[in-house]
């Protein structure tokens, strides 16, 4: 069977992956997924990343989730992105409180 357009790929990314919330000065909660969860949230605290996080500093990180494979932490991140406030602080007080 062939693919129009993009290819498949054989493989999938692996690696470590992380998907995060964190809670803004304003009170409320920005999910985004990164390689490297440490300085990305240091990025929106200097108010580079994601120009949503700008206005809203300082930022504190609220929930982590690791992930092998960056297709599963995309995944997570979209779905997570569609839940309502009070899902995201459900998902949040069933996890421990991640440290970076």
């Amino acid at each position: 069977m062939k693919t129009r357009g993009k290819k498949r790929r054989k493989f999938q990314r692996q690696g470590t992956f992380h998907v995060y919330i964190v809670v803004c000065a304003d009170g409320t909660y920005y999910t985004g997924s990164t390689g490297d969860l440490k300085k990305r949230v240091e990025l929106h605290n200097k108010g580079r990343g994601a120009k949503y996080l700008r206005g809203k500093r300082p930022v504190e990180l609220v929930y982590a989730r690791k992930y092998c494979y960056y297709k599963l932490a995309v995944t997570a991140e979209r779905k997570i992105k569609q839940f309502t406030r009070r899902q995201k602080e459900k998902l949040m007080n069933a996890s421990p409180r991640s440290t970076i």
